[in-house]
């Protein structure tokens, strides 16, 4: 008889959830900008779209497991737009598939709920081993497969599941853009001797390619969250003044 052990499934989510490390190094002292007057406010957005073919993942065996759990995954706003009914959801156990699902159903239609996935994962685990357990999410309409994974050591006394969902940061795991840094704006801009303002728009540019935006907000201490293809990438500030209609340029600002 199959026993529904959570087998520490929250430690899974939480190292997912925070296992891309962040660096707020601003590490170009020397930047300097150019300005140019611009009337419009510029629409940056990073393109998350990728040419992977789709996975042939395969629905584990049952019959093969003593234990299971079920996983409640909400996909992130970045994504959100691009969710289809042809994406997928797995979890991979030290290479080992043990979880497959397909967007849920809404109760009482045959429409999905866009974005949202409720699986049943599988494990013969026992609560005293270190694991490597791998979230991997297909988005059909960007042929791009996501993928957070992390090593877990398991806990015999965890048997807490889950009742709400989960929004891991797929972006974060993202095959196009594997290099992940954070920086704080407002200190890159008075570096240079800009004054942020909140509300402003700031990207970070390599070449033509927007690698990440934000609004600066009232706080004073916006994070930039920057996407790179490869380590040492060279990236632009772009940060737009929407009351002074200008428009700033850092280059070599930052290095990936």
């Amino acid at each position: 008889m199959k026993k529904n052990i959570y087998y520490s499934m929250v430690v899974l989510l939480a190292c997912l959830m925070f296992g891309a490390c962040s660096d707020d190094d601003n590490d170009n002292t020397n930047a300097t900008y150019t300005e140019t007057s611009l009337s419009e406010a510029p629409v940056w957005q990073i393109d998350w779209s990728n040419n992977q073919e789709r996975p042939d993942w395969t629905e584990p065996d049952a019959s093969l497991y003593e234990n299971w759990t079920i996983l409640k995954v909400q996909i992130e706003d970045a994504l959100l737009p691009y969710a289809s009914e042809g994406d997928l959801m797995a979890l991979f156990v030290n290479g080992e598939i043990r979880a497959l699902a397909k967007p849920a159903v809404i109760v009482g239609s045959d429409q999905t709920a866009s974005g949202k996935f409720v699986m049943k994962a599988y494990g013969n685990e026992t609560g005293s081993e270190t694991v490597n357990m791998s979230l991997q999410y297909y988005n059909q309409t960007l042929q791009h497969i996501f993928t957070l994974s992390d090593d877990i050591s398991l806990d015999s006394d965890e048997t807490t599941g889950i009742d709400e969902d989960f929004i891991p940061e797929f972006t974060y795991g993202s095959a196009k853009y594997p290099v992940v840094k954070t920086i704080g704006v407002e200190a890159q801009l008075t570096t240079v001797g800009i004054t942020p303002v909140s509300g402003n728009v700031v990207a970070a540019f390599v070449g033509e390619e927007c690698r990440g935006t934000v609004s600066l907000s009232a706080s004073g201490s916006t994070q930039l969250v920057i996407f790179g293809r490869i380590a040492g990438e060279s990236v632009t500030l772009k940060y737009y003044d929407g009351t002074a209609g200008k428009l700033y340029d850092i280059p070599n600002a930052v290095k990936l």
